[in-house]
């Protein structure tokens, strides 16, 4: 993607891309939605959590595409269950999902008609997902509460955030829910039940406060049930708000952020969300918000 800038504006109404169509299973709905992933041609693939099933809208679609699951709740190679998160592994053209529900991350042709997948890592409380340019892949576990990293295609792993139990103290997370990991394999977690961000460094033994922290609440200091994660090359960090119904920026070293999208209480209207849960950005550097209780995904343009 292009550099953002660090003081980059975009519109407060944001266009639907995906979904809008209500609570469902067409083509056109999304229902009960959890992660995105914007790929390099603006198209959007989205973990239909409710749905058991991944698809993607592309650029300037009325529908969406599935492909993968959709065909129940089920734990068998062509099933999904619950999925959570969904990558793109642009070498091998295949998408890579937590099967949350199924405790397994999977392999999926990101071919339409590709009927199952491969199991990559199993029993596994899985939740988010990232890839470092290394091909290192890097997994959340929401029951011991870390961040396991693994070398793409092996089955062992090894912890590299977390580790000290479910707690507030630097080295301990609390539902690490979402991933970003930077070019410097820096590790960037939402942890969602302490209302922070925390940056874990490469090696590091504890984390880093980045954002929040402040405890639960809606002032600019604070964040509320963070999700989906974003940092730019220049460091500053974007935050799915959710518990806040908003997307925050956070500069580099700065102790509150700013209000970048949202805000405007829970709703459906084109400046409001209710329970923003993941976020991204296209190579122009607009932004994208999967929108969960609207069941949409909404382009805010970078102005």
């Amino acid at each position: 993607m292009s550099n953002i800038s660090a003081d980059a504006e975009w519109a407060q109404s944001g266009m639907t891309i995906a979904g809008g169509h209500g609570r469902g299973d067409f083509t056109n709905q999304i229902k009960d939605p959890y992660g995105i992933f914007v790929d390099d041609d603006e198209t959007v693939v989205i973990a239909d959590l409710g749905n058991d099933r991944i698809i993607q809208w592309k650029k300037d679609n009325t529908n969406g595409q599935i492909v993968a699951g959709n065909n129940g709740e089920g734990n068998r190679l062509n099933q999904l269950n619950s999925p959570t998160h969904v990558l793109i592994d642009k070498e091998t053209g295949s998408l890579i999902i937590c099967d949350r529900d199924n405790r397994r991350i999977v392999r999926w042709s990101h071919q339409s008609g590709e009927k199952e997948g491969e199991i990559l890592i199993d029993s596994i409380d899985c939740h988010g997902l990232a890839l470092d340019d290394q091909k290192y892949l890097y997994v959340s576990d929401i029951v011991k509460d870390e961040v396991i990293r693994y070398k793409l295609g092996e089955k062992n792993g090894t912890r590299v955030a977390g580790g000290g139990g479910k707690g507030a103290r630097l080295n301990q997370l609390s539902y690490p829910a979402h991933l970003f990991v930077d070019r410097q394999q820096n590790i960037y977690v939402s942890d969602h039940n302490n209302h922070r961000v925390v940056k874990w460094e490469k090696n590091a033994k504890e984390g880093i406060i980045v954002a929040g922290g402040q405890g639960e609440g809606n002032a600019l200091t604070q964040l509320k049930d963070p999700h989906g994660l974003f940092v730019d090359i220049l460091g500053t960090l974007y935050v799915a708000d959710l518990g806040n119904n908003r997307v925050m920026r956070w500069r580099a070293g700065e102790k509150q952020g700013t209000v970048i999208a949202g805000g405007n209480g829970k709703g459906s209207r084109e400046n409001q969300f209710d329970g923003p849960n993941d976020l991204s950005f296209d190579r122009h550097g607009n932004l994208y918000v999967l929108d969960g209780k609207n069941y949409r995904v909404q382009r805010f343009s970078i102005k």
